[in-house]
């Protein structure tokens, strides 16, 4: 038990099964096992994704991913590879994959409510002619994520629509949302540095550091 504060709780798929229902004969026949021109014209309008990760103990993480549509780069009808750009050297995901290959993707477009779901075995290549391929203003990425697809399905607009995600009209005002740099210096426990501080190195690391 996680938590024993919960007095019914769902202790296997039968039960789970005999209040929701089996999935219709359509959402179990879309998943297919490799990259067909539909899933590859998708990820090439895609200009974000989610990565979710675990490691060998089943720790898991679940990472952003987002560049100019089409910076995932699809080898094959089974290859692609994501480009590792700089960022804070943390590289949970990189490390979890070390131990632990199965990866899950899923990529956004914006505007479409339909996400398209990725599953498969990662690895973590530095092969210098492919990642050059994926070059940014004459920087290529040291190394990148190779997902060879298991599965790949489109997953329905259902949790788009009930967010209303792409209406703007919905969307808080600005001056509402919260401030990393508070977030940062309370989470990290930075003493004597102040969010201004912090808020102009995050300025300075996102003007000349993204690539």
């Amino acid at each position: 038990m996680i938590n024993n504060q919960f007095q019914n709780q769902i202790m296997n798929e039968d039960e789970l099964r005999d209040l929701i229902g089996e999935p219709s004969e359509r959402a179990i026949n879309k998943v297919i096992t490799h990259l067909d021109n539909n899933c590859k014209q998708f990820i090439a309008l895609s200009p974000f994704l989610m990565m979710a990760t675990s490691n060998s103990n089943g720790k898991c993480d679940n990472s952003p991913r987002g560049d100019a549509p089409g910076f995932v780069h699809m080898i094959d009808k089974e290859m692609l590879i994501i480009p590792e750009r700089p960022g804070n050297k943390r590289l949970d995901s990189i490390i979890n994959i070390l131990s632990n290959p199965q990866i899950g993707l899923v990529f956004l477009i914006p505007g479409l409510e339909e996400t398209l779901r990725i599953n498969g075995q990662a690895m973590v290549i530095k092969d210098e002619k492919i990642l050059e391929t994926m070059s940014v203003n004459g920087k290529a990425p040291q190394i990148g994520i190779a997902v060879k697809v298991e599965e790949c399905f489109l997953h329905c607009a259902k949790a788009f629509k009930r967010s209303k995600l792409w209406d703007n009209d919905t969307w808080p005002n600005k001056n509402s949302l919260p401030r990393a740099a508070t977030i940062l210096k309370a989470h990290a426990n930075l003493q004597g540095i102040s969010e201004e501080k912090i808020e102009e190195d995050l300025k300075e690391s996102y003007s000349k550091r993204l690539y």
